[in-house]
């Protein structure tokens, strides 16, 4: 029987990170399903969902304290719940919000959603500068899980307020 593991690395970032980890991740037969890394400042994060054997779990925080001792931060947790578990009968889409950038976006698109019971399953969000005038640009794209008895509608009118009430431009598209 396989486990499941989210595994979540930060620290400093470095050449052939990626390649260490999951060089250790395959000699514990781990399979690495869904992964995202980033280098956020001058700091590397990992996030995956990782599936290994249950014999070989027992082994995985061991395997990995060479880098907790080199001062990075690592958690495993043993999960048992699927997306699809998650929210079975529940819609996807794919929310892009994008605007001038400023304090309290996520936030306010977060709200929103939350208020009528639509969770996040993954979000990416960045900042950039707009070619010409170097105003800084925010740019995000979620996707959530809605309940099926929400009213379409009412909860894109209600994005779309979100939305204006951050002065960004926000669009869902069923995916």
């Amino acid at each position: 029987m396989r486990s499941n593991v989210v595994l979540t690395l930060t620290g400093s970032d470095k050449v052939g990170l990626v390649e260490e980890i999951s060089r250790v991740l395959l000699h514990l037969g781990a399979n690495v399903e869904t992964s995202r890394m980033a280098r956020l400042g001058g700091e590397f994060a990992m996030l995956m969902l990782v599936s290994l054997s249950a014999e070989q779990l027992a082994n995985l925080d061991e395997a990995l304290a060479h880098w907790v001792d080199s001062g990075y931060k690592i958690t495993t947790t043993v999960t048992d719940q699927t997306r699809s578990a998650a929210h079975p009968d529940w819609l996807a889409y794919r929310i892009e919000v994008q605007g001038a950038d400023h304090e309290g976006i996520v936030h306010e698109i977060a709200a929103g959603l939350a208020r009528r019971g639509i969770s996040v399953e993954s979000a990416e969000t960045s900042v950039s500068p707009a070619p010409i005038s170097g105003t800084l640009l925010f740019a995000m794209s979620a996707i959530v899980a809605v309940p099926r008895e929400l009213d379409e509608a009412e909860w894109l009118s209600a994005l779309a307020d979100a939305g204006r009430q951050s002065n960004v431009d926000v669009a869902a598209v069923a995916v």
